[in-house]
């Protein structure tokens, strides 16, 4: 399986509006940064791990034009605004997408969407399969679905391990237990947001202790703010099994 980083900044991505700092000025495409969001390649069909508000631009960069199955993290809008946008993927191939997420999540996009989610059916709305899922596992595209529970704050997630992939974002705290669900990853993908030190993020320091912690093969930082610094600057600072993760890396495992 491989897996394809769509989006690799946090909510305002970067460059952020109106920002002169050497970060959003940068001339290096590998500290451009659409909000975060992966997708996994099975030979089956395609998994897309959040679909947040950069969705259309990312699977026009990446050339992607099919998704059998999303799988939320969270609710907020940085994770979530890109839902309408599946609608031309649903016209192409006439497949209702499969939509994974917690009972809390699928609430807040019920709000939110409230067109997808009511009886009213008429041509143009697009066919999603809703599956509640909590912490416990789960096949898709026969692959094996694992959740990680985790804390944004006071807020519950959910990372994903997948094989030999562990995908983890906008946490701040994993407990014990679940950290033994990592263990033994080939690849970590863990969200380090910046230098100093945040309410509902791991910063740089944090996510490098909890990497030498888990101890995996190799591991890669996303969900990255312009207060982290350029890709070169960071890059050269990090463990040689630790990189900072960029838009459209593609990552076997």
């Amino acid at each position: 399986m491989r897996l394809v980083l769509l989006g690799t900044g946090t909510s305002q991505g970067v460059p952020v509006i109106g920002c002169d700092c050497v970060v959003c000025q940068s001339n290096n495409p590998k500290d451009n940064r659409l909000r975060t969001s992966a997708l996994v390649k099975t030979k089956s069909g395609n998994i897309l791990i959040d679909i947040g508000p950069d969705f259309r631009t990312q699977m026009l960069k990446s050339k992607n034009n099919n998704i059998h199955s999303v799988l939320l993290t969270h609710q907020h809008r940085d994770h979530t605004a890109g839902l309408d946008d599946i609608r031309p993927i649903y016209y192409s191939h006439k497949k209702p997408i499969n939509l994974y997420a917690e009972d809390h999540v699928f609430k807040a996009l019920k709000s939110d969407f409230s067109y997808l989610f009511n009886d009213n059916e008429y041509p143009g709305k697009p066919k999603i399969n809703v599956s509640i899922i909590n912490d416990k596992p789960f096949d898709i595209l026969n692959a094996p679905i694992l959740p990680i529970r985790a804390m944004h704050h006071r807020l519950p997630i959910l990372g994903y391990r997948i094989g030999d992939l562990s995908y983890v974002t906008d946490a701040n705290y994993i407990s014990p237990d679940e950290k033994k669900k990592i263990i033994g990853s080939k690849v970590l993908i863990l969200n380090s947001l910046q230098r100093k030190p945040h309410i509902s993020h791991y910063n740089l320091e944090q996510s490098l202790a909890l990497i030498k912690e888990l101890n995996p093969e190799k591991a890669y930082l996303t969900h990255i703010s312009h207060e982290m610094g350029t890709y070169d600057s960071v890059s050269q600072e990090l463990p040689k099994n630790v990189f900072l993760a960029y838009d459209n890396l593609e990552i076997s495992f």
